[in-house]
């Protein structure tokens, strides 16, 4: 089964692909009804983005958490499922040519990451792991499809895109504070599971490594939105 993890990968790519140029096209042309084309698209690229990682829950017989393939395969999955809930409820299906591009970029860089499954180090033998990745899936999903939403309120507000084009201003600006209000306590969490789980495994609950600090650096530039926002 391990084999049919890069024709799934391939797959995946190639469905996102034909998801951001249908949602470009639909814009270009200002043919709105591709868009519902593209949309269904995109959940058929999530849903082979997740026959990969249920493959991989099997081929390590444990949830897909402990490397940067299982991670970055994992984080495009909560984009897409983020985006395509949010499109959903808030019709913001011209957004996925903002939103498409990174899932495609991800998959691209899943492309080059080493996917052979290796035995884990004993200090990442820990349910702590599964608490602290999955934190940053879910904030990190939230936090990049609120860059897109901002993307896309940037470029509707200094060109000339008709009004049926993209969103609102005021709905792009809403949903994107939204998303970046659900993310921070996600990135709260991890950054307190992290500090436990440094704390079980080598005696420190801090040490400023670069992932770390940027870490720590991501929350208070976060924070301080929120707190300007409020």
């Amino acid at each position: 089964m391990e084999q049919l993890q890069l024709p799934l990968l391939w797959a995946m790519l190639c469905t996102y692909i034909a998801s951001f140029m249908l949602y470009a096209f639909s814009i270009w042309a200002k043919r709105p009804q591709i868009r519902a084309f593209g949309s269904q698209i995109a959940w058929l690229g999530m849903v082979l983005n997740g026959v990969l990682m249920v493959l991989r829950a099997l081929l390590i017989n444990g949830i897909p958490l402990n490397n940067g393939f299982e991670f970055g395969m994992c984080f495009a999955f909560a984009l897409v499922l983020t985006f395509n809930i949010v499109e959903r409820k808030f019709d913001l299906a011209a957004v996925g040519v903002f939103v498409l591009p990174i899932a495609v970029v991800l998959s691209i860089w899943l492309l080059s990451v080493d996917m052979s499954i290796m035995p884990l180090m004993p200090a990442l033998r820990s349910y702590w792991l599964s608490f602290h990745v999955t934190a940053a899936v879910i904030a990190y999903g939230t936090f990049a499809l609120s860059f897109a939403l901002s993307i896309a309120y940037l470029i509707k507000e200094k060109s000339s895109i008709k009004e049926d084009s993209l969103p609102q201003l005021q709905v792009l600006d809403e949903v994107s504070y939204k998303m970046i209000f659900i993310g921070l306590p996600f990135l709260t969490i991890m950054l307190i599971t992290g500090a436990v789980w440094a704390e079980y495994a080598w005696g420190s609950f801090w040490s400023w490594d670069p992932k770390e600090t940027w870490a720590l650096i991501t929350w208070l530039v976060y924070a301080f939105y929120l707190h300007v926002r409020f």
